[in-house]
C-alpha cells in the first residue's frame, strides 16, 4: 500500500537556504509521498511543469510560465490550476493532504481536492516588504479552512491561538551531528572548501549565516566592523529583497553569498563568535530563527539582539544584547571569556540542544497529519453522499 499523498506549497524554493521545509519534509517522505510546489518561475515560451525528483518518495515540481507576475499571483491561478489538474491525472495521483507554507496558494488546493489542508505558519509573511495585498484576506480564508495549524515558534502561536481550534507550537529544532564538531571531517570537499573561503581571514573571527534582508541590523553590523577593525565580520547568506551595494564595505567585512548546507557546519567551525543582529522591527517581531540552535550545536557563543523567540527560549545560553554599544561590549565579554566560563557555557548549550531535534519535530507532526487525515476521512464517511462535499471542503 502506497503511503499518503503530501502536496506542499511554499512561497520557498528546495534549493533556497536549508531550513524549516526542507527539514522537515525530507524526514517525512518515505512515511508520506511528498510533492513540493514551488512558486512560477518566468519563462519566455508554452507554460510547462518541471519535475524534480529528488528521492522515491519526495518531488519538486517548479511551475514555468510566460506571465512575469510574481509567486501564486492570481493572475498565474488559471495556468497553475491547468498544470497541477493534469499531473495529477497523469500521474494517477490523488492528494491526501495539501500543506501550505504560504495563504496565496489557497486557491490552488481547491484544485487538487485534498481531504483536508495544513497551515504551517513559518513566518508573519504579511510583515515583510511588497506582501501581496490579498495574503491577510486569504490568510483568514486558509484558517477557516485548515484543520491543522502549526506555528514557528511561541510569538506566532500567541497571535494565531485564539483564530483556531487546533494551533500547535513547532519551534525551529536542529540537526545536532551535522554541526557537532566532532564528527566534522576535516579531510572532506566542504572542510577545503570553507578552509578556502575563509582560512587566510584574521582572528576573531565573528560569524553569521542566514538569509541577508531587511531583518538584519546593517547599520549594527557596521558598527561591529568599524568599533573593532581587528576583528574579521563574515557574513554568509544570500541578498534578499534588500539592495546588495547598501550593504556595509569595509575590509574586515567578508560577505561571502549563499553557502551549501553542507559547508555551514565547517564554516562554523572556523568561527570565534556566532551573531545574530537583528533589526527589532516588523520583519523579527515573530521571528525563530533556525541558525540559533545550529550555532549552539556547533559549540561556539552566540550574542543576538533582544528577538523576542530567542529571549523567551534560550536566554539562558545566548548572550542577549540590544544594538549599538552594548552589542559590541557583549561581544567583546565573550570573546575575553576564560575557560571555565566557557564550559560552563557549552554545558549549557548542549542541553539545550539535546532537548530539540528535527527528527522529533517531524514524528510530531507525522502523527498530527496521520490524526488530521483520519479526522477528515471520518467526516468524509459521515456525510451522505448525495450531499458529500469536495474532497477539498473536508478540512473546513
Amino acid at each position: 500500500m502506497q503511503p499518503p499523498l503530501l502536496m506542499v506549497f511554499s512561497h520557498l524554493r528546495w534549493s533556497f537556504v536549508y531550513q524549516r521545509p526542507q527539514h522537515l519534509l525530507s524526514r517525512l517522505a518515505g512515511r508520506w509521498r511528498v510533492i513540493f510546489v514551488e512558486e512560477p518561475v518566468h519563462d519566455a515560451g508554452a507554460a510547462w511543469l518541471e519535475e524534480q525528483w529528488l528521492d522515491k518518495q519526495l518531488t519538486v515540481l517548479v511551475p514555468h510560465t510566460p506571465l512575469a507576475a510574481p509567486g501564486f499571483h492570481d493572475d498565474q491561478l488559471p495556468l497553475l490550476q491547468t498544470q497541477l489538474a493534469g499531473y495529477l491525472l497523469r500521474t494517477q495521483q490523488r492528494v491526501d493532504v495539501a500543506w501550505l507554507y504560504t495563504p496565496m496558494a489557497l486557491p490552488l488546493v481547491q484544485t487538487v481536492r485534498p481531504l483536508c489542508a495544513v497551515y504551517d505558519c513559518m513566518d508573519e509573511l504579511s510583515a515583510f516588504h511588497n506582501a501581496p495585498r490579498q495574503l491577510g484576506q486569504r490568510e483568514s480564508a486558509l484558517l477557516k479552512q485548515a484543520a491543522l495549524v502549526l506555528t514557528g515558534g511561541p510569538s506566532l502561536y500567541e497571535a494565531r491561538r485564539a483564530q483556531h481550534a487546533h494551533v500547535v507550537c513547532l519551534p525551529s529544532a536542529v540537526d545536532a551531528a551535522h554541526y557537532a564538531p566532532e564528527r566534522l571531517q576535516m579531510q572532506s570537499t566542504p572542510a577545503r572548501q570553507a578552509q578556502q573561503l575563509q582560512g587566510s581571514l584574521p582572528r576573531p573571527r565573528l560569524g553569521f549565516f542566514g538569509v541577508i534582508d531587511e531583518r538584519l541590523d546593517i547599520e549594527l553590523v557596521a558598527q561591529l566592523a568599524g568599533t573593532h577593525p581587528e576583528w574579521t565580520l563574515v557574513m554568509v547568506g544570500p541578498v534578499l529583497g534588500i539592495d546588495a551595494a547598501e550593504l556595509p564595505q569595509r575590509p574586515n567585512i567578508h560577505w561571502l553569498g549563499m553557502q551549501p548546507y553542507a559547508r555551514l557546519p565547517y564554516l562554523l567551525a572556523g568561527w570565534d563568535l556566532c551573531l545574530m543582529p537583528f533589526a527589532l522591527n516588523e520583519c523579527t517581531r515573530f521571528i525563530s530563527p533556525t541558525k540559533t540552535l545550529e550555532y549552539m550545536a556547533g559549540g561556539k557563543p552566540v550574542v543576538s539582539t533582544p528577538v523576542h523567540d530567542v529571549v523567551w527560549m534560550y536566554s539562558d545560553a545566548v548572550v542577549i544584547a540590544p544594538s549599538g554599544l552594548p552589542f559590541v561590549e557583549a561581544c567583546e565579554t565573550l570573546l575575553a571569556e576564560g575557560p571555565a566560563a566557557r564550559a560552563q557555557r557549552e554545558l549549557q548549550m548542549l542541553s539545550v540542544v539535546s532537548a530539540s531535534s528535527w527528527d522529533r519535530s517531524a514524528q510530531a507532526v507525522h502523527e498530527l497529519l496521520l490524526q488530521a487525515l483520519a479526522d477528515a476521512r471520518e467526516l468524509q464517511r459521515s456525510v451522505p453522499l448525495a450531499s458529500a462535499a469536495p474532497r477539498h471542503a473536508a478540512a473546513r
